[in-house]
């Protein structure tokens, strides 16, 4: 494939631009238009790059893109999943660049959603019009691009559970996640659930003068830290009761092959600028982000923050919690469990509201199916080296319902970097990991 990426090369960035350019922001009602625009723009890439169909469906949410080339009705079926919306970019400032007005420079193509997702998705459309242009598409290929993924997938488990038999498939195809490095390549053999939650502390009914009240009242921010600080214990394990619970403890032996991925913690550290690392007590870094469950704020604010100074106790105060969690626990469970516990710390001079925004499930694959063989066998030969199994911190929701509804097992091949920092500012993806992608999922289809 590598002399059809060069062939079509230009072709191929204005095509992946078209798409970066388009803000598709989920998270925000006043993009809505964006996401049928982006919806549409993907159906007629599919549609070029050779698709029998391509259809925009509807959902309580933002659509779902659905295609398809079917070439034999008896062949395998692989259905690629990906999601078309992408993260808020604030803080604008910190960008060195427009968002959404991609430029290539450094080897890498710079914007909102390079990488995650359209930059990766867009490597399966690339890889599936090579084998259909080539003549060497031996499987059916269904793909379903979705609008919510950043948002939690709300409106897709109901769509899938309504198009069974259309999503009939015998693998899920998913290049989302990141591996260890570009030297050395991985394939993420499980992912983390989420729960995802706000809180609100109240104190008095309006802001009220810092001076006239000052060290009379309770203030809701002080009171947030407070309770904040009591949400990890001094080993720093969550401190929610019977969090832990279902949580299961891997044996030595898979913790050692865990440990056998290349990581180098000095390396780690230098990239974040940091002196030392944080986490649960008797466990490493890998670890921490892998095979254990955390919690962490996402974000907290209240009161004045503008320029200058404003002497009030405020009368709210805000923040939003995010708890990643392994196979096992089910963010069902989790969610009742911290709200119960926060409310449960509330001191008696404030109110608490705690408020579920989303959630998924964590998942594993088993690294002996024939999808991940011929996955290990395409990266083996494009990277000249075997790629190892890891576990992704991160959660995709969705494929946990995917994996029990339709019975399939989600198997990810991601390209992505730790350095293309997703979901921050100046999101990248380098054009060699773009290309090694499509020559990586083609190959696959060889293989399989």
């Amino acid at each position: 494939m590598k002399q059809y990426i060069q062939d079509n090369q230009e072709r191929f960035f204005e095509e992946l631009f078209s798409l970066l350019r388009i803000p598709s922001i989920s998270a925000k009602a006043e993009h809505k238009e964006d996401m049928q625009r982006c919806a549409q723009r993907l159906a007629e890439l599919l549609m070029e790059a050779g698709a029998d169909i391509a259809m925009i469906e509807p959902t309580d949410g933002n659509p779902v893109v659905y295609s398809e080339k079917i070439v034999d009705p008896k062949a395998k079926t692989v259905l690629v999943y990906g999601h078309y919306d992408v993260q808020p970019v604030e803080p604008l400032d910190k960008w060195n660049s427009d968002p959404f007005e991609p430029v290539i420079h450094d080897g890498a193509i710079w914007g909102r959603g390079a990488n995650d997702d359209k930059g990766q998705l867009f490597m399966h459309i690339k890889a599936f019009e090579y084998l259909v242009v080539t003549g060497q598409l031996r499987y059916n290929v269904k793909f379903m691009f979705e609008g919510e993924e950043e948002i939690g997938s709300p409106s897709l488990p109901a769509w899938i559970m309504e198009h069974k038999e259309l999503l009939a498939a015998d693998i899920c195809l998913v290049s989302d996640t990141t591996m260890i490095s570009e030297k050395v390549p991985s394939i993420n053999c499980g992912m983390r659930g989420l729960s995802y939650l706000e809180v609100k502390v109240v104190g008095p009914n309006k802001d009220l003068h810092s001076g006239h009240y000052g060290g009379a009242i309770a203030n809701p921010i002080t009171v947030l830290c407070e309770m904040i600080a009591k949400l990890h214990d001094a080993d720093n394990r969550v401190a929610v009761p019977h969090f832990y619970d279902k949580v299961v403890e891997l044996s030595r032996e898979d913790r050692e092959l865990l440990a056998g991925a290349p990581f180098d913690l000095e390396e780690y550290k230098s990239f974040l600028d940091i002196d030392e690392v944080r986490g649960e007590k008797g466990y490493t870094t890998l670890e921490r982000t892998g095979i254990r469950p955390c919690l962490d704020v996402c974000g907290i604010w209240g009161g004045y923050t503008g320029e200058g100074a404003k002497t009030v106790i405020p009368s709210e105060a805000h923040a939003k919690i995010s708890m990643r969690l392994v196979p096992n626990q089910l963010s069902r469970e989790i969610t009742p469990l911290f709200k119960e516990y926060f409310e449960s710390i509330a001191p008696k001079d404030v109110h608490v509201e705690v408020k579920a925004c989303e959630g998924g499930d964590g998942f594993l694959i088993p690294i002996s199916s024939d999808a991940y063989k011929a996955a290990s066998r395409a990266m083996a030969e494009v990277y000249g080296v075997e790629p190892v199994p890891s576990r992704g911190g991160g959660s995709i929701a969705v494929l946990a319902e995917v994996q029990q509804i339709l019975g399939i097992d989600p198997l990810l091949m991601g390209f992505g970097l730790e350095r293309d920092t997703i979901h921050s500012p100046n999101e990248s993806y380098l054009l060699k990991q773009l290309f090694a992608g499509m020559e990586s999922i083609a190959l696959f289809y060889l293989y399989y």
